[in-house]
């Protein structure tokens, strides 16, 4: 079984991008794209089979490939995001994921969008946000139901997706910022949470026992560090301008059999 990473390059665009949560500051396009680059040829070096589309000019969001799509292994999840101006992403990336699985469309007026989907098992925690709502989180418990999936609503608070405020960092452990979601929703999970000076640090991206970490959290990867995972540190920062986390701009799924 190969893992594959679905992933687009930086639009020349993305200083129109959609914001929630931060100010707005002035993104150095060049800088940003040598970020992403360095992102990819991490997930190479990590064994990923890379598929890297051309960026979309006219759609400043649409590095952040996460968000149009839920994939498991039976199906993949098209997405009606909670951004009207994203919504073209979506079109984008049906040909590419029809290669590798059935499709399905969430439909009006159901919002939802991948950064708000975290799954861990057979369980998919989704948050429900400004994103998200839950119209969007019950058609994507019809949807994965008949394959033994089960969805639970999550609400968030003070952040833009459920993966911004927590991530996976092997099967049975969960990476938080409890001033974010409440941390209980995760039962028989063991929970670790990040440094209170670091909250948007609970966004990592964890491949087979390496943990990514965006340099600008250098107390987060200490602390994974103490707890024995192998920490690879990139720097995202020009990226997390645009509210960037590492989850965001990859859609990893299993290939091999079906892909």
């Amino acid at each position: 079984m190969t893992l594959t990473a679905i992933t687009r390059g930086v639009s020349p665009a993305i200083n129109r991008c959609e914001l929630g949560f931060l100010p707005r500051q002035k993104i150095d396009v060049t800088k940003a794209a040598a970020e992403h680059q360095e992102y990819e040829a991490c997930l190479r070096d990590l064994g990923i089979s890379v598929v890297s589309l051309p960026p979309e000019p006219e759609l400043p969001d649409s590095m952040f490939v996460e968000d149009p799509a839920v994939v498991v292994a039976e199906v993949a999840v098209l997405t009606r995001m909670g951004a009207p101006s994203r919504r073209k992403e979506t079109v984008t990336l049906e040909p590419v994921l029809a290669r590798y699985r059935p499709l399905r469309w969430i439909e009006e007026p159901a919002t939802l969008e991948g950064g708000d989907v975290l799954r861990v098992g057979s369980t998919l925690y989704v948050g429900l946000s400004a994103r998200t709502n839950q119209a969007g989180i019950d058609q994507l418990s019809e949807f994965l139901r008949p394959f033994g999936y089960s969805v639970e609503s999550v609400p968030i608070r003070g952040c833009l997706h459920l993966k911004s405020a927590c991530t996976c960092l092997d099967p049975e452990t969960v990476l938080v910022n409890r001033s974010w979601l409440d941390p209980g929703v995760f039962r028989g999970l063991r929970i670790v949470e990040v440094p209170f000076e670091e909250p948007r640090a609970a966004n990592v991206l964890a491949i087979d026992g390496t943990v990514l970490v965006p340099t600008a959290f250098r107390r987060t990867a200490a602390l994974l560090e103490r707890l024995s995972w192998n920490v690879r540190p990139l720097d995202i920062s020009e990226l997390m301008k645009a509210e960037a986390g590492l989850t965001c701009s990859s859609i990893l799924l299993e290939t091999g059999a079906m892909g």
